[in-house]
This record gives structure tokens, sequence and C-alpha cells, in this order.
């Protein structure tokens, strides 16, 4: 019976093969085939062609103890005392040194020995060392880093060229697309992950440079500095960072894009450091209420909120209260868009800018500046990063996070304290009102003495102690002229009225109060 079982089973599988059917008797009826289960295309053929190219990044660094801790007790005739007495007992000055090891991952790009990891995978390791695949270890040095992309390249000598890859165009990469991640996580070795593209653009706050591609691919620790490969073998990012509670992978992983990294790796093998634009302005986003005015279908793009002196703009053709929408032929969406545009486009080079100034667009040539030296790079960061999440610069508010003490409306050569205007009670800004509120000299304009709560001005987070310093595009000198301003803009029926406000330090910003 057990065999013809077995061999109708065999026939009906011939019969599959043949017509696509087994055909039963019962009932007379037709008996569909059973689905053959088919899994997801295997990438056994592409990671094969590139596991040679990523290898663990092995470092060391010495750290010295202070030697404070209690000193352990053994017992007099164990094995261990001249173990210990050797260890505890014959330091110099009370302290040791002992060696902390980590392991990262990176990639060859060169066959020459240059190799991509992260930054943090190496900072401050006094040794590195490149383990291959086959399970050889070659020294390496580092050649470059830059802190701000979390990139760092080293330099190895192989005694032979070694397999290395190329980078592919992040920018064509498209949210779903399939992407494969090979790295070493909790250094166990060349390991492959697959997933696709969650998202693109991630902004995590890790630096003034985010621009992050978010994947599904399971990446862990150990896998930063390892490549996030597309389906042609091409590296498209360099795995960074998760999120995770737990430390293991969620499913939300971030790859700094080639787009990004590619000319900051150029730089660092070519001059040991990352060179980046500067511009020499204070930007901000641009708010939906003062888009229509000037000109702009919706609040995209960086608003010019002020001019460093001595900047590479300072005597144009940037100027105060431009829109700047493209730079260097890139759409400037968010202002933060700008910071990293800026930061990748060549200095001393002329570059096509185009901006809304008077609710027209044009186009104007600058030449960019650089960012020598760190604290250049701080500074920076400082005057051309955008605030978040479309909230004003905070440099405007009191560094200690009290409230300024408010100036008494006290009348001045007939240019008495006014208010309310929009919510705002407003003063002359002379010597006593400088004082109390730390107000640099170059500052001009009316101070803010007074900001009623739930007012238009509160809602907009204007702050005792700020100066408005234009209204309208108009210079405001006392604070009449406010008064007047707003009343006549009320009679034009405009909806809102633009006030240019500087902190005590004269950083500007752009504020669009209602009207109504």
């Amino acid at each position: 019976m057990t065999a013809t079982v077995f061999k109708t089973a065999k026939l009906c599988s011939a019969l599959m093969v043949g017509v696509a059917l087994c055909l039963g008797t019962l009932g007379g009826q037709p008996r569909p085939a059973v689905a053959q289960a088919v899994g997801p295309a295997s990438v056994a053929d592409l990671a094969d062609g590139l596991l040679d190219a990523v290898v663990n990044i092995s470092t060391s660094q010495n750290v010295k103890d202070e030697g404070n801790s209690p000193l352990p007790q053994v017992p007099e005739g164990s094995p261990f005392e001249e173990l210990f007495e050797d260890f505890f007992k014959n330091r110099d000055d009370g302290a040791t040194n002992h060696k902390v090891n980590s392991l990262g991952s990176g990639f060859v790009i060169d066959p020459a020995g240059f190799i991509v990891t992260n930054n943090h995978v190496i900072e401050n390791a006094d040794d590195i060392e490149a383990i291959f695949p086959d399970g050889s270890k070659l020294k390496a040095t580092l050649v470059g880093t830059d802190p701000k992309t979390d990139l760092s390249v080293l330099k190895v000598e192989p005694p032979e060229p070694l397999t290395a890859v190329k980078f592919g165009d992040s920018r064509q990469m498209r949210i779903g697309d399939w992407v494969m991640a090979i790295g070493n996580p909790f250094g166990l070795g060349g390991s492959v992950t697959v997933g696709i593209i969650s998202a693109r653009g991630r902004n995590i706050n890790a630096g003034p440079y985010d621009n992050f591609i978010q994947t599904d691919a399971a990446i862990n620790k150990g896998n930063s500095g390892g490549p996030l490969f597309n389906m042609k073998g091409e590296v498209i990012g360099i795995n960074t960072a998760i999120i995770s509670p737990s430390g293991g992978s969620i499913g939300i992983g971030f790859s700094v894009p080639t787009e990004l990294a590619e000319n900051v790796i150029k730089q660092l093998i070519e001059f040991g450091e990352a060179r980046r634009g500067w511009l020499g302005v204070r930007i901000q986003p641009v708010p939906e209420d003062m888009a229509k005015s000037a000109g702009l279908s919706r609040g995209r793009g960086a608003l010019v909120s002020s001019v460093i002196e001595g900047g590479p703009v300072a005597k144009g053709p940037i100027l105060v209260g431009d829109v700047i929408v493209k730079f260097d032929g890139k759409e400037i969406i968010e202002s933060r868009d700008l910071v990293r545009v800026v930061a990748e486009s060549p200095v001393e080079t002329d570059l096509d800018v185009v901006v809304v100034r008077d609710g027209k667009q044009q186009t104007v040539k600058v030449r960019l500046g650089r960012l020598e030296d760190a604290e250049a790079a701080s500074a920076a960061q400082a005057v051309e990063q955008s605030p978040e999440d479309g909230k004003d610069d905070p440099t405007v508010a009191p560094e200690d996070g009290k409230p300024v003490p408010e100036t008494p409306d006290v009348p001045d050569d007939g240019a008495a304290a006014v208010g309310p205007v929009l919510g705002l009670t407003l003063g002359v800004l002379d010597d006593q009102a400088r004082q109390a509120h730390g107000i640099g000299e170059g500052v001009e304009g009316v101070v803010i003495t007074k900001v009623e709560p739930g007012s238009p001005a509160d809602q907009k987070s204007l702050k005792v102690g700020e100066v408005i310093v234009e209204a309208a595009q108009e210079f405001v000198e006392t604070p009449t002229d406010l008064a007047e301003t707003v009343a006549a803009l009320k009679a034009e029926g405009r909806r809102s009225v633009h006030l240019m406000v500087a902190n005590g330090a004269g950083d500007l910003r752009f504020v669009a109060i209602p009207l109504e």
C-alpha cells in the first residue's frame, strides 16, 4: 500500500509538471494545483562580491586609572598573591593605565588602502586596526576626520591591492527602494541585512548638516561606519546611528547619504580636513503669514534676518529681508537646507543664488568664504544654523531663562512710552533701558517693556527687553512710530505687519504679527 501511494504521488507530481493540474476523480471535479511559496529574490550573488571590501575596525585607547579605589584583599599564601602584588602595589604614582577596546565597521574605497568609517568609531583612539574578512589584520593610520558629518578616512598599507567598492548617487534613491547593509554588529564579523529606504532627508539633531537616509535594514552596535548598498552594489550611505530603547535594532537606522559624504571624503583624503563654504548671514524659516507678501505661494526658503559684518556678502549682493529659494542650482525648501548646501559648495567661486526681494525673483552671484578653523566653524553654526521646527532663533532669549525686568514707561522729549500696540508696551531705547536689558550700543529702535499675555505679540514669542527695529520695512525711531504704522496698515486693509526684532546682542529676526 505504501509503495502504491508513493508511486501515485510521483505520477501526480509528474502530471502537475506537464499540465500544471493534478486531476482527481473525487466527485468528477478537477482539483487545482497547490501553489508553491516563493520568497524574495536572493541577494547572495550581490553580497558575495561586496563582503571582501567591508572590514572590522578595532580600536584601543589607553585610559588612566586614578587609583583611588581600595585594594582588594587577597589571603596570604594564595596563588594570586604575587599577581595582585605586581598589579596593584607596584604602581609608581598610585595610578595605572588600562586599554579600552571597541569595534566598528568600515569599507575600502580604493585598492591602495583608503578606508571609510565613522568619526565616533575611531575618536580618541591610540591604535586603529583593520580586520579583513580572511582574518588578516593591518595597522591603520588616520588620514582625516570630520565630526560634523561623523566621517573619517583611514589608510592601510596592503601587500597587494584590496577589493574596493564604488560610490553611487544617493539622490537617485527613492523611498521604498531595496538596500543592503554589511557590517560588524556586536563584533560578530561580516553580517548582511536587507531592508528598504524608509525616509530621506531625516534631521536627528546629530549635527548642523543632518540629511540622513532612514532604513529598516537591521543596523546594530558595531555596524557604525559600514556601507549601505543599493541593488547595484554601489555605496549610497554610511551607517551611523540608530534609534533604539534597548540598544538593538528596531528597524530605525540612519545613514549619511553619499550626496553629502562623497565630497567630504574627497577633501579628507586631499587636505586631511573638510573645507566648507561660509555665506555670512543669519537666517530663519519663512513664516506662512509672511510668504504671501514675499511673493511666495507658501513658506519656503531661508529668510535673511541679518548679514554678518566682515562676511563674504557684507557689502552685497545678499540683503536683509531677502528670501533665498535656490542656491547654486539647489532648491532651498527649509532654512536648514541652506546651511547644508552652503557648506557643500565650493569657496572662492562665483555661484548663482535666486532670491525673492520685494515680491520679485532675481538671480545674484555670490562668492563664498571658507571656514578655516574650529573657531570659525563654531561661529558659523551659531549664525547660519536655522532654528529647529520653525521656532525663532534661540539666541534672542535670555541665557539663564529668567524674565528680564521691565523698563518703566517714562516719557522722553515728547516720545512717550506707548502701549498697548499689538499687545506690546514700548519705550524709548535710552541709556537706562540699555543698561536694564543689556542692549548693545549698536542696536537701535524701540524697546519692549511689556507683553500682554495671550496677545498676538505674545503668541509670536516677543519678549520684554527685545528691540523693534523696523515695521513694514520702515525704521522705528520712537514708540509712536510703530503705533502710527500699525494704524496706517489697518486702514489699508492689511492683515499683518512685519517686524524686524533684535535681541540685546543685535541678532535679528523677522516676525509677522496679525492685525485682526
